[in-house]
């Protein structure tokens, strides 16, 4: 990897330099490799103009635009990682968060310069605009004007391969979200091993989730043809760039994948150039998943679980055989099930699902409690996910530890309940959450998101789960509702807490009343 302490300028790096071609779809930008390589040097050289050092801290709240790949690189040839942000994030969180890395330099979308400025008074942050370029901000353009620094090489990582290469956010989905460490290591590239410089790369997903960050990184590796869109995510558009692009490989979001396999535009699509079909992050519907793996000429499509503090742990090879499971661990990751008491549990039995992949991880940035919270002295982090390891080791994921509820004494998790109104063949998205009545339960609630021009009733839904659902307890005995979309997290995970006060605000104004 580019990374790495010994790599040099003439010889490992010769490939590196090649980076990637980029063509943004929004914007009509087309970069050679030459051109990225160069705009990347050009930053780098900023950032030393700057005296940046390895200790310091690069901020990014930006979307995919033509040139924050270089500002990416540029980082990897300092040495200096970078914080990214959600743009959709508030003022008070980005003020939160970068008050604990304090960035020097921060890129950001001239649509969100005022916030940003606003979030980092206190730091006296230099701010750089990637477009949109209002008053007072630093145009980009600026930026890659700076000539190169004469006989340029990357910098040796002062404290090698254990040195942090960049930060990304927590999901968020329960609080303010964490600044997640990422090491330098090469287990980053995993799910990428099998590109070539044939490939065409795709990924909707910003530099503050995981996947965007792993496209961003290997497609400079590999690389690759790297196809950018800096738009909201619209399954229609997706379809039409993977046939115009002839893309090869994609990792999207379980809802982007839902969107997609129920757009009008996907029963006459052309996914034939695809050959790898990532997705991971949540769980998505089993008739999304066979109507997209119906339209590919490869046996392609692989359900991976990941942490953004761990990064990919597991992927599932075998579809057929394992329909519902993420797969066996990835190599060099080990997976144990502990019980709330401490106890190691056996196959098929429901726990903690704690991961342990052998490598150095910083932790959270400035925060060393919580880190002591999640990873034990032998290493071993714990996710917070529940789940098992059935008699072949394929692991499955049940739900959030948090966010097992309780009726009448019986305890459930929402994800049960999810998966059974996610056969409905009119059901695009679910949420379930629990309502508490004063008798002490969680009852039963879910909110759905319908097929455009379905005609399914909120009662369809209450009397589906009863009619497959055999164990009373876990029916909707809250009701349910129908929604024009669910409420997400940044990084587009379900938010249920979100989705929860939605729903009941919704109740509450117009007079719905509960199915019981």
């Amino acid at each position: 990897m580019p990374f790495k302490p010994e790599t040099t300028y003439n010889a490992e790096l010769k490939v590196w330099t090649i980076i990637a071609e980029q063509i943004s779809d929004s914007e009509s930008t087309v970069l050679t490799r030459e051109e990225l390589h160069l705009n990347s040097m050009r930053v780098a050289s900023y950032m030393r103009s700057l005296g940046l050092l390895q200790s310091d801290i690069v901020g990014i709240t930006a979307r995919n635009t033509t040139h924050i790949s270089a500002v990416i690189y540029g980082c990897f040839f300092n040495g200096i990682p970078f914080h990214s942000l959600n743009m959709a994030f508030e003022e008070a969180t980005i003020e939160k968060l970068f008050n604990i890395t304090k960035p020097r330099l921060v890129f950001c979308d001239g649509d969100e310069y005022e916030k940003v400025k606003a979030a980092t008074k206190n730091l006296n942050a230099k701010i750089v605009t990637m477009r949109n370029h209002p008053i007072g901000s630093i145009r980009i353009d600026e930026v890659l004007a700076t000539p190169i620094e004469e006989n340029f090489e990357p910098l040796r990582l002062e404290q090698g391969n254990d040195q942090t290469l960049a930060i990304l956010c927590s999901s968020g989905t329960t609080n303010i979200p964490k600044a997640v460490t990422i090491p330098n290591s090469r287990m980053i590239l995993f799910a990428t091993l099998h590109l070539t410089t044939a490939d065409v790369q795709y990924a909707h997903s910003t530099l503050d989730w995981f996947s965007g960050f792993l496209t961003t990184v290997s497609s400079g590796v590999y690389s690759t043809k790297r196809i950018i869109s800096d738009n909201p995510f619209d399954p229609a558009s997706f379809l039409r760039i993977v046939e115009e692009h002839k893309v090869t490989w994609v990792l999207l979001s379980p809802l982007h994948l839902a969107l997609t396999a129920n757009c009008p535009e996907f029963e006459k699509a052309n996914l034939l150039s695809i050959r790898t079909f990532l997705y991971g992050g949540a769980r998505c519907s089993l008739e999304a998943q066979h109507k997209i793996r119906n339209r590919l000429q490869h046996d392609c499509m692989s359900l991976m679980y990941g942490l953004t503090e761990l990064g990919m742990i597991s992927m599932n090879l075998n579809f057929d055989q394992k329909p519902n499971s993420c797969g066996r661990p990835a190599n060099g990751s080990k997976i144990k099930i502990m019980a709330e008491n401490g106890d190691l549990l056996g196959p098929n039995e429901i726990g903690e699902i704690c991961v342990n992949n052998g490598r150095h991880w910083a932790g959270y940035y400035g925060n060393p409690e919580e880190t002591q919270n999640v990873l034990d002295s032998e290493q071993w982090f714990y996710t917070g996910d529940l789940g098992y390891l059935d008699d072949d080791c394929f692991l499955y994921v049940v739900d959030r530890k948090k966010e097992m509820l309780k009726y009448q004494s019986y305890k459930y998790f929402p994800n049960e309940i999810e998966e059974v109104i996610a056969q409905m063949p009119d059901v695009v998205d679910v949420c379930v959450f629990g309502v508490w009545d004063p008798m002490g339960s969680d009852k039963a609630t879910a909110a759905v998101v319908k097929k455009y021009g379905s005609q399914l009733q909120a009662q369809d839904i209450v009397d589906h789960v009863q009619k497959n659902i055999k164990i009373m307890n876990k029916h909707l005995h809250g009701g349910a509702i129908i929604v024009d979309q669910l409420k997400h997290s940044p990084n587009g995970k379900v938010n249920r807490k979100a989705t929860k006060e939605y729903c009941l605000k919704l109740l509450e104004s117009n007079g719905y009343v509960e199915s019981n």
